[in-house]
């Protein structure tokens, strides 16, 4: 009877220990499940960014990081909003917000990244100064963009606009002043590489500049890029004080993330909080 009482309580000794083991060897396997994420991006320099800039400071506080490309702007937001990824790094925060509220979606920035800024680019002349009157301009043919050329423009002496004007929403009609007579041609914008050959100058922002291979330092003058128009990390509101968001802000404000940027990503406007 002594014998059965002991073997008793060695097998309940042995199942208390195994089930403890058991259940610290989940717990380990849940925060391990927990380090794997998706980041999602379109397809390059923001998918570069992701790899050389973010990713590698991530693998160093643990985390396993995919990098998932997308085509287009509209999937990265719907795989943000379904789960399938934890972030992504391709839209400013005007886009998210309009995209957001069109498509019923909880997403928020994280935060503002440096981004390749609009370029006036031409193959006719050297220099602004040489801009003859009654010169072609092509400038995007949405109104945001649109925007960020009529204030470069601006920026560079070429014309005026309306002080009481908003600068996210200037259009040819806020012109007050266009001394030169500049002949402007609204294209898409995906077609504004093209035209430095046949307009005079052309008005191209830095994604689809990049894209044609353009070297945005031979533009002849690059934006000063107004906060909201510069690219952010973008989140699921309910997880924007995740320590995964934490973890992600750390890393972009990292003394490496910037030495990064000022070695690879050359041309790029950073946002105010970098230049504090």
């Amino acid at each position: 009877m002594k014998k059965w009482f002991l073997a008793m309580i060695l097998l309940l000794v042995v199942g208390a220990l195994a089930a403890c083991g058991s259940s610290s060897e989940s717990k380990d396997k849940a925060s391990a499940k927990s380090k794997e994420i998706k980041f999602g991006a379109t397809a390059g320099p923001y998918s570069d960014m992701l790899k050389k800039a973010i990713v590698p400071g991530l693998e160093e506080k643990g985390y396993k990081v995919e990098v998932v490309e997308f085509s287009d702007y509209i999937q990265p937001n719907k795989a943000l909003d379904s789960g399938d990824i934890q972030a992504n790094l391709f839209q400013n925060s005007i886009y998210l917000a309009s995209f957001a509220k069109e498509n019923n979606m909880d997403l928020s920035p994280l935060i503002s990244v440096p981004t390749a800024p609009m370029g006036i680019y031409s193959n006719t002349y050297k220099s602004l100064n040489e801009v003859k009157k009654g010169a072609t301009v092509t400038i995007p043919n949405d109104p945001t963009n649109a925007a960020r050329a009529l204030n470069t423009l601006r920026d560079e002496g070429l014309i005026k606009i309306n002080e009481s004007a908003d600068p996210l929403k200037v259009s040819e009609k806020d012109i007050t002043e266009n001394k030169k007579n500049l002949k402007f041609q609204p294209i898409e914008a995906g077609q504004l590489p093209r035209s430095v050959d046949s307009a005079d100058l052309a008005a191209v922002p830095g994604n689809f500049a990049l894209a044609a291979k353009m070297d945005l330092l031979k533009a002849l003058a690059l934006e000063n890029m107004l906060d909201p128009y510069r690219n952010i990390v973008a989140v699921k509101t309910d997880n924007k004080d995740s320590q995964l968001a934490k973890d992600i802000k750390a890393v972009v404000e990292s003394d490496n993330f910037v030495k990064v940027i000022d070695e690879q990503f050359k041309g790029f406007g950073k946002p105010e909080w970098m230049n504090k």
